[in-house]
């Protein structure tokens, strides 16, 4: 929603601005200019990235125009699932808890928590660690490393749709000045027609300046900034998984240890302890 608002605002202020100066918007009606830049631009996508990147661009851009980042209700569902999880490891055998992490599909308390179920990545990684925990072995310090190496590549796979979206945006302008001078060599062969014919051929080679820097800093710009943004705030709730585990691995109670994990989620989204405690101590989803 907020995409397609700003849309409106800066198409509403260009077009608008151009009428309001004495512009025809018949002048700007250049399909040919527009497929040559955004043909190519797609083309050199193709070519630059791998195909699950590209699909991957596209569930990202769908994140992005739905502003799908994670809500209080997520994070709270996270730490009412860690707090189910670190009383299992405290009371149950280590048999009894590793039955959760071999089939979370068929687990009690992975059950009730379905959006968290779906995420297989995220659940993976929750099973990974608690498996770790369990044997007993590995120290904190040391499981703290890992899980910041994989959190670290978990980003950077994430983050590879907004690079290749930032490419075709930096690539863009010049695209559009390969279409203006094509729009110019086409002008070029007409010099024997008259002024307004040739001042329209000329008007229609600027266009695919104008296409090229306005669909690079008007639309895949901005767009590329918010799959960042969008994609940067649900690698954030591997960060408030990590340090709850690691609290408790350090001795910390589960209603402590999920304290940890709340104080690493953005002001803006983060849940009151009472929140917290009504969705683990007072039952929450896990009733």
């Amino acid at each position: 929603m907020g995409i397609l608002l700003g849309m409106v605002v800066v198409l509403g202020c260009l077009l608008g601005g151009f009428v309001a100066m004495g512009g025809h918007l018949g002048v700007l009606v250049q399909p040919f200019e527009y497929v040559i830049i955004c043909g190519s631009s797609f083309g050199t996508f193709l070519v630059a990235n791998p195909p699950k990147v590209i699909k991957d661009c596209g569930k990202a851009i769908g994140e992005a125009f739905k502003n799908a980042v994670p809500k209080q209700k997520d994070y709270l569902e996270i730490l009412g699932l860690l707090h189910a999880m670190m009383r299992e490891m405290r009371s149950k055998s280590r048999s009894e808890v590793e039955a959760h992490v071999d089939a979370p599909e068929e687990s009690t308390i992975f059950q009730a928590y379905p959006t968290i179920l779906k995420d297989k990545q995220k659940v993976n990684f929750i099973c990974d660690y608690v498996r770790l925990i369990i044997v007993g072995s590995a120290r904190s310090h040391e499981i703290e490393a890992l899980m910041e190496e994989e959190i670290e590549t978990i980003t950077h796979d994430a983050m590879k749709p907004k690079a290749a979206l930032q490419d075709v945006a930096d690539g863009l302008p010049a695209l559009g000045i390969v279409a203006a001078v094509l729009g110019v060599i086409k002008a070029m062969g007409a010099l024997d027609q008259s002024p307004e014919i040739l001042g329209g051929l000329i008007a229609a080679a600027l266009v695919g300046t104008f296409a090229g820097v306005f669909f690079s800093y008007g639309v895949m710009g901005p767009i590329a900034s918010k799959v960042k943004s969008v994609r940067e705030k649900k690698c954030r709730t591997y960060v408030v998984i990590k340090s709850t585990l690691i609290a408790y691995m350090n001795g910390a109670m589960p209603q402590v240890a999920i304290e940890y994990g709340r104080k690493t989620i953005s002001a803006y989204d983060r849940p009151t302890i009472d929140q917290v405690e009504a969705e683990t101590i007072g039952g929450g989803a896990t009733a």
